[in-house]
């Protein structure tokens, strides 16, 4: 796609969105912040796309932003920042969260800052031994802008979260999985492997049902238990009609694997 992010597609509905500057540790600019929200809304249009993979080349996920960036924020104003910057930053985290296909963050190495943010913004989280996460944003002076601040708390309690944001502190890989950050612990040389299963199993999953699901759900920690009582009523009522649920009731009755098709 770029020079800086590369789709690739796999059997089962499967399409990788694969971050390729190993060579800085896959640090991040708004170029590249960029590419990943191209990637993301390009991916999230294709009715063969079943399930989205973020992964990264090399030992880490993210070392953060690019320094060299850094340096020219302090020049810009704040204007400019909100209009170029989180433009591509928040826009790509954005991209992710609002993807209404199973979205997987493979993470290897680091994962700190802007790289921490993206990986909250997926559904799951497939880590390697060697993962490392951490919100070091405070430490700069500033604050987590893409999300983290939102979903931590409600991933790991508002405690840890406080440690995690507040105090900048690292949570290794193990301690990541105790915790409910990822979803499963795997080793470093298993990740792609581990991380293509888990992404089929997703990918075989009922697409409009997942996608009206997940939808509640994040409109359900903005909301009340009211509105979605009444908003989740009108949808399931849509997918009780739908051929994908007369396939899985068939699927269920028959002792078979469902083959679901989003109508």
């Amino acid at each position: 796609m770029t020079s800086q992010v590369r789709i690739d597609h796999a059997e089962g509905g499967v399409a990788t969105v694969t971050v390729i500057r190993a060579e800085i540790g896959n640090a991040s600019t708004p170029e590249m912040l960029g590419a990943v929200r191209d990637a993301f809304l390009e991916v999230s249009e294709l009715a063969e796309v079943r399930a989205v993979v973020l992964a990264a080349e090399g030992k880490h996920f993210s070392v953060g932003a690019d320094f060299a960036f850094l340096q020219r924020l302090t020049g810009m104003g704040p204007a400019e920042i909100r209009g170029t910057v989180y433009a591509n930053f928040q826009g790509a985290a954005k991209a992710i969260y609002r993807c209404p296909k199973p979205t997987l963050a493979l993470v290897q190495g680091a994962a700190i800052t802007v790289g921490c943010e993206i990986a909250l913004a997926c559904d799951f989280r497939l880590a390697a031994d060697t993962a490392r996460f951490q919100e070091s944003w405070i430490r700069l002076g500033i604050m987590p802008p893409l999300g983290g601040l939102f979903l931590l708390p409600r991933l790991v309690g508002m405690g840890r979260a406080m440690e995690i944001c507040l105090q900048g502190r690292p949570v290794l890989a193990e301690e990541a999985a105790r915790i409910g950050l990822v979803s499963e612990l795997v080793a470093a040389d298993a990740l792609a492997e581990a991380g293509m299963a888990k992404a089929r199993e997703l990918a075989a999953l009922p697409p409009t049902a997942y996608a009206s699901a997940k939808q509640a759900m994040q409109r359900g920690l903005e909301s009340t238990m009211e509105a979605e009582w009444q908003a989740n009523v009108a949808t399931q009522a849509v997918l009780l009609a739908s051929e994908d649920f007369r396939e899985g009731l068939a699927a269920v009755t028959e002792k078979r694997a469902p083959r679901f098709t989003g109508r």
